[in-house]
């Protein structure tokens, strides 16, 4: 199966972030044992790094990068995915982002906290509990 994983999803399991830590851990022990494939938009490594430098210094940013880089399979961010992001009219630009590289690489779903943001996605989107509730059952 293969996810993308929104930017909460992924700065919960960096910064443990409770009570969210445990769903986003079980997801990237998944993703180390070769069970589903995460992706996630290249855009989201800027916005990661800029948060956890914030909250941890540049030491640890550095850290979640290399981190992200190693676990998860980037999807480039170049003008047709901008395009479709437009076209896809969601009321958050950087949701629709996402969404769009998606799409554009074939994921199966969207893992999310907020599935608000991605209200009409052309693309499953459930959060990190329901996922584990589907691959549970397989």
């Amino acid at each position: 199966m293969r996810l993308l994983i929104d930017t909460n999803v992924v700065l919960d399991f960096l910064q443990e972030r409770e009570p969210f830590v445990e769903d986003a851990a079980r997801l990237f022990e998944r993703i180390d044992a070769g069970e589903v494939e995460g992706f996630i938009a290249a855009t989201t490594i800027t916005n990661i790094y800029y948060i956890v430098r914030r909250a941890a210094g540049m030491k640890m940013a550095q850290d979640a990068i290399i981190q992200v880089l190693t676990d998860l399979h980037i999807c480039p961010v170049e003008r047709t995915i901008l395009e479709q992001a437009i076209a896809l009219n969601f009321g958050d630009f950087e949701d629709a982002v996402q969404c769009a590289c998606g799409m554009a690489y074939g994921v199966d779903a969207i893992i999310t906290r907020d599935a608000s943001g991605f209200v009409n996605a052309p693309i499953p989107v459930m959060s990190p509990q329901e996922l584990e509730k589907i691959l549970a059952n397989e």
